[in-house]
């Protein structure tokens, strides 16, 4: 219970900590469903109608931007289609003007050589040369290696005075001259910049057509972007709307064949292959990483191939360590590049709640109920120790309440309806836990044992049944999350978070209060408002009940056995390892020998009282044998 009360002191102490020092609050954000927001609609404008394939890349490219902005929960859809087709984006609260930027930006898709290329984290001058990712490499034959590992070519800037953005030299040699287009000032922005970081891989921006551009190259990686390399850019050499097509498929082998590695097939139009050609003609004489071209959408890089070969027909094939899902993905990308496609916002306004409180207070009114059925529930069934679910209870929604308030100050993350649902069904979930380790003890206490003892075997037996119920439960979460869109992701993502929580206080804090109980009085001696009365609970059989001696059948009236009888039947059972045999021979401590078949499992009271009724049976007259065993047989 102490390292639990640590982890809630330190969720609570930094949501404490936000509110005095930065712009976090007590309670958490809530997505567009609950407060409304801003509602932008975006009109394609382009020469040719736009396919339901770029209507939908131009939506990942918006929802990108605006889920590395920080702001979750973003309704991005899209209406009608062909030239009537338009994108609806919402965004919860109130956006920045930043993200509102980024939302109206159109994106555009360039090829640009490469100058130089780094790892995404910031070059030092101590470091200079940090590893760089390695890039596919691009040929007109098909299987071609991949393009090996390149460090930043260029030297970091040491001077403390302002960078100078004056090239070299006065005019470059071809577009991939870096004495000219590195100046000192684009390699001061290229050392300082951190792919790491969110804030750089929003994009938007693609940069002025005729100089360096400095930028990251991202790829998303379980939903969301992360920054793989970082480059010095040169000036466009080819738009994007010179591609006439792109797919993805196997590779095709020299004998006709088809191979097993995945490639992306590129075609240019007429114009473009030209300048395809030119490009490729230059780059298939540099050296890593010059020999690099620069695929770039939305201000950021999505592949970095190396020129292998002169390419004279505008048609390449980009190969590499690609899979099935990352080829579709970069030929979907450059097909959306192959549209001259901008959009024109057609109306922003400020929106209500789709849902409103309303709502919000019938979701938490429902939860309200279903908790105090539970109390309910709990206190009648198992009085006094149903107390301790409602405490679990209170403490996983502290625990909860905490991390989700805390979430929505550093991640952005917003409540909707349907992650309110996962809560009220996390009630059920909690609560289902506790029922389990509760009737796991009462069936020791059943067996004859003492609370004690029935609440460590009770607990054996209970957590491997409450981590298989929760496990199976968050596995179906994270399913529902990785496989759903919209609210029902909000839904999973609350069910997966409160199944965690139950695991973490079922094991620090109700298995740990049911120990200190077991040491009680009220609860030890079977109290009937315990809940562990074991008259309620129908003990039968024969049991320890102090003083050597035992009893048959259910508890009968009488005062309840003391502490020191308690602690006595404890020793005696934690002492005896072996059960002993009936009529079989004391040692000198008067402890019976090892058992027998037929004695096994008793207690150390249970073998006296079988010795004792075997040692009559076995001194009474013949003709009395039959029913002195009888009754012996049905006492032991």
């Amino acid at each position: 219970m102490t390292l639990l009360g640590l982890i809630v002191l330190a969720i609570y102490g930094a949501i404490f900590a936000g509110t005095q020092w930065s712009d976090a609050t007590w309670t958490p954000k809530l997505a567009l469903d609950l407060e409304g927001g801003t509602q932008i609609v975006l009109k394609p404008i382009s020469e040719t109608a736009p396919t339901s394939g770029q209507i939908n890349q131009a939506i990942n490219v918006i929802r990108q931007r605006v889920d590395a902005s920080g702001v979750s929960e973003a309704e991005i859809t899209s209406q009608g289609s062909g030239s009537g087709a338009s994108i609806v984006v919402g965004l919860p609260g109130k956006p920045s003007e930043e993200t509102l930027k980024l939302v109206r930006t159109s994106a555009q898709m360039e090829f640009r050589p490469v100058l130089a290329q780094g790892a995404p984290t910031p070059t030092t001058t101590d470091d200079p040369s940090a590893s760089a990712t390695p890039a596919p490499s691009a040929s007109a034959s098909a299987g071609s290696d991949p393009a090996p590992s390149a460090s930043a070519s260029a030297t970091p800037s040491a001077t403390p005075t302002p960078a100078s953005t004056t090239p070299s030299k006065a005019k470059p040699d071809n577009a991939s001259d870096a004495a000219y287009y590195v100046t000192p000032a684009v390699q001061e922005q290229f050392d300082k910049l951190d792919c790491t970081d969110p804030a750089n891989l929003t994009g938007g921006v693609n940069g002025a057509a005729d100089k360096a551009f400095v930028t990251c190259e991202s790829q998303t990686i379980n939903g969301k972007p992360v920054g793989v390399a970082k480059y010095i850019l040169g000036p466009v050499e080819v738009d994007g709307d010179r591609i006439a097509s792109a797919s993805s498929g196997h590779e095709t082998l020299p004998g006709g064949g088809i191979g097993t590695d995945w490639i992306v097939s590129l075609k240019f139009d007429s114009k473009g292959a030209s300048q395809f050609t030119d490009v490729t003609e230059r780059l298939a004489k540099e050296t890593t990483p010059l020999n690099q071209f620069g695929i770039v959408l939305d201000g950021l890089v999505v592949s970095a191939p190396a020129v292998n070969e002169v390419i004279p027909n505008g048609q390449a094939q980009i190969s590499g360590n690609f899979t099935r899902t990352s080829a579709a993905s970069l030929a979907q990308q450059l097909n959306f590049g192959s549209l001259p496609m901008s959009f024109e916002v057609q109306s922003e306004e400020q929106i209500s709640a789709t849902l409103g409180a309303d709502q919000l207070e019938k979701g938490l009114l429902a939860g309200l109920i279903g908790l105090a059925l539970v109390v309910v529930y709990s206190l009648f069934q198992y009085r006094a120790l149903g107390f301790v679910t409602v405490a679990s209870l209170v403490v996983a929604g502290v625990v909860t309440y905490g991390i989700i308030t805390l979430m929505s100050w550093r991640q952005g993350y917003r409540l909707s309806l349907p992650g309110v649902a996962g809560l009220i069904v996390a009630i059920g979930i909690t609560a289902d836990s506790f029922i389990v380790y509760f009737e796991r003890i009462r069936d020791e206490l059943r067996e004859g044992r003492l609370l004690g003892a029935g609440v460590e075997r009770g607990w054996s037996r209970a957590k491997r049944t409450i981590l298989a119920s929760d496990a199976v439960n968050f596995l179906a979460a994270i399913v529902l999350y990785f496989l759903a869109v919209g609210g029902v992701r909000g839904f999973a993502f609350t069910l997966g978070l409160t199944t965690l929580v139950d695991v973490l206080i079922v094991f620090m804090f109700t298995h740990p209060v049911m120990e200190l109980l077991a040491r009680t009085k009220f609860f030890a001696n079977g109290h009937r408002a315990s809940g562990l009365d074991p008259r309620r609970l129908g003990v039968a059989g024969t049991r320890y009940v102090g003083r050597g001696s035992v009893e048959t059948g259910p508890r009968t009236s009488g005062a309840p056995a003391t502490a020191s009888v308690v602690a006595e039947a404890e020793a005696e059972q934690s002492e005896s390892k072996v059960p002993a045999t009936v009529g079989g021979p004391a040692n000198k401590a008067g402890a019976p020998s090892r058992p027998t078949p037929e004695t096994a499992g008793m207690t150390i009271a249970e073998r006296r009282a079988a010795q004792k009724a075997a040692a009559t049976k076995a001194t009474a007259p013949k003709d009395e044998d039959d029913a002195s065993g009888r009754t012996d047989g049905s006492e032991g």
